[in-house]
C-alpha cells in the first residue's frame, strides 16, 4: 500500500483531502508546514508528497530538494502558467491547482506512483553505473557550444586537421587555445603518438633551449646525463608550444631550423637528427608586431603562420554562456562530491551581461568557486565573485541587448511598417519610469550601472526629471 504525505496549512483542505485520499486505500500522513514535514517525518519512506505552494514559513518547492527523489506534487490556488513552468523547473513532478477535481487528484496521484515505481530500479541502475564511472573515468574536457563562431571554428579545425602543417592557435587568454591543440592532434592522422604541451612563460631562459632539445652529459653545469628533449620525445605526434611569444629569440632561431629542415639538435652535440614532428602553437600577443619591433623573428613568424585559427572570446559568444556554465557547475558539484545545484534568476543574468575578460577559464574558476561557497542548492550572484563594476560590463549590456532586440524590431519593423529603434526603447523607458524610479533602480530596470544610464542620457539628450 502506498504512502502519501499531505503538507498543507488549510485544515479543511488538508483533513478533505486526506479523507478522500483514506478512502481511496492510501496510507496517509499530514502536517501544516515544510518545518513539521522534516521534523515529524522521514520524506523518503513516502512514494508521493503533496504540498501547497504557499506555506508559513518555507515554500512547499523547498521540500523537492529534501525528498530525495521522492516525487513531490504542487497545488495552489494561485493557478498560473508561470509558476506552474517554474515549480516544475524547481523539480516537481507534477502541478494541480485548487480547486481541484477528486478524479483528477486521484488519476494524477496514481500515474505518479505508478511512474516512480517503475523507475526506481533504473535510477538505481544508472546511479551505481554513475559511481563507477566517476571512480574509474575522468571528465574529458571538449568544446562546448553551438554558436556561429563556433561552429565555424569546428569546420577550420576539421579542415587543419586533416594536414601536417603548421598551426598557429591565436586567441585571449583562457579562450581555449590548448583544447583547440589537442582537438588538432586528435582528430589527426598522429592521434596514436603522443602530444607533447610546452608552456614556454613558465621555463626559464637558461634551461628552454635544453627542455626543448635536449641535452648531452657535461653540456653545462649540472648536465651529469644525457637528455632527451621535449621535441623529441613528441616524434611521430605533435608538439604544442603555448604562449610561443615568449621564447627567447635564440631559441627561436634553433625552433626555426627545426620547422625548415625537420632536424634538431642537442646541446653539446656536434651530431643533427632527424624527427618528425608536427607543431602546433598559440599565443595571446600580436606575434607581427612583435616582429615589426625586433622581439620576434619575422622569418619565424612566417614559418609559423601556414595555418591559423582565431579562438572567439566568450564575450563573443554569448549563446553559448548558458551550456557552458551549465556543465562546469555539473562537473564542479561531482568533483567536489556536492549535491546537485542550480544559477538563480539573478545569476544567470549576471553570467550573460558579464563581460568575461578572462573568457571561459575565468567562467569555470568563478563557478567552482560559487561550488565551494555555496550553503545550499542555489547559485546566486554573490557567490559568483564576478566584478560587476568593471566599465566593460557597460559596454557588454549595450552589446547584447542590441544583438538580441534589434534582429526582432527589424523584422516587427518589416510587417508592421513600423517599430522601435534601441534608442527608442531605452528613452521612451526612461521617460515614463523616471518619476517613480530613482537613477539607482532606472539603471537596475534596464540593465546596466548608473554611469552608463547617465551616458545614454547625454547621449540621446533625455533631461532629468524636475526637482519638486
Amino acid at each position: 500500500m502506498s504512502r502519501i504525505l499531505i503538507v498543507e496549512d488549510e485544515q479543511v483542505i488538508r483533513f478533505a483531502l486526506k479523507r478522500f485520499l483514506l478512502n481511496s486505500k492510501f496510507t496517509v500522513d499530514d502536517c501544516g508546514s515544510v518545518d513539521e514535514a522534516l521534523n515529524l517525518f522521514t520524506l523518503t519512506d513516502y512514494q508521493l508528497i503533496i504540498s501547497d505552494l504557499r506555506l508559513p514559513g518555507a515554500p512547499g518547492t523547498d521540500l523537492i530538494s529534501r525528498a530525495k527523489g521522492t516525487p513531490v506534487l504542487i497545488m495552489t490556488s494561485y493557478a498560473s502558467l508561470k509558476s506552474a513552468v517554474e515549480v516544475m523547473k524547481m523539480g516537481a513532478t507534477d502541478y494541480i491547482a485548487k480547486p481541484f477535481d477528486h478524479d483528477e487528484m486521484l488519476s494524477t496521484i496514481k500515474q505518479i506512483i505508478k511512474n516512480h515505481q517503475t523507475a526506481t530500479p533504473v535510477i538505481a541502475a544508472a546511479s551505481k553505473k554513475t559511481a563507477t564511472l566517476d571512480k574509474t573515468t575522468p571528465i574529458k574536457n571538449t568544446f562546448i557550444g553551438k554558436s556561429q563562431v563556433m561552429r565555424d571554428l569546428y569546420k577550420r579545425i576539421d579542415k587543419v586537421s586533416r594536414t601536417d602543417a603548421t598551426v598557429l592557435i591565436l586567441g585571449e587568454s583562457g579562450t581555449g587555445k590548448e583544447l583547440a591543440a589537442r582537438s588538432i592532434h586528435e582528430k589527426s592522422t598522429r592521434h596514436n603518438a603522443p602530444m607533447i604541451s610546452v608552456n614556454c612563460a613558465a621555463i626559464p631562459d637558461n634551461l628552454i633551449e635544453s627542455e626543448l632539445f635536449g641535452h648531452e652529459k657535461g653540456a653545462f653545469t649540472g648536465a651529469t646525463s644525457q637528455k632527451t628533449g621535449l621535441i623529441e620525445a613528441a616524434h611521430g605526434g605533435t608538439l604544442f608550444l603555448d604562449e610561443i611569444g615568449e621564447l627567447p629569440l635564440d631559441s627561436q632561431a634553433r625552433l626555426l631550423r627545426f620547422l625548415q629542415e625537420g632536424e634538431i639538435r642537442r646541446v653539446g652535440s656536434v651530431h643533427h637528427q632527424k624527427v618528425d614532428v608536427r607543431l602546433v602553437a598559440a599565443t595571446h600577443r600580436n606575434l607581427k608586431k612583435l616582429s615589426q619591433t625586433g622581439q620576434f623573428r619575422e622569418d619565424l613568424y612566417y614559418r609559423l603562420y601556414v595555418m591559423d585559427i582565431c579562438m572567439p572570446p566568450l564575450r563573443e559568444r554569448r549563446e553559448d554562456i548558458l551550456s557552458l556554465a551549465n556543465t562546469f557547475l555539473e562537473r564542479a558539484c561531482r568533483r567536489l562530491k556536492c549535491e546537485p545545484a542550480t544559477f538563480t534568476e539573478g545569476a544567470i543574468k549576471t553570467l550573460n551581461y558579464y563581460s568575461w575578460p578572462g573568457n571561459v577559464r575565468e567562467l569555470e574558476n568563478a563557478i567552482e568557486r560559487s561550488v565551494i561557497l555555496c550553503e545550499t542548492e542555489l547559485i546566486t550572484t554573490d557567490l559568483l565573485g564576478l566584478d560587476t563594476d568593471n566599465n566593460n560590463l557597460n559596454d557588454a549590456v549595450i552589446n547584447y541587448i542590441e544583438r538580441t532586440i534589434k534582429p526582432v524590431q527589424k523584422e516587427a519593423s518589416k510587417q508592421s511598417g513600423g517599430g522601435l529603434s534601441l534608442n527608442d526603447y531605452f528613452q521612451r523607458f526612461v521617460l515614463d519610469h523616471q518619476h517613480n524610479l530613482n537613477e539607482t533602480e532606472l539603471a537596475k530596470r534596464l540593465g546596466v550601472s548608473r554611469k552608463c544610464l547617465w551616458e545614454r542620457r547625454q547621449k540621446l539628450g533625455i533631461p532629468r526629471k524636475a526637482k519638486a
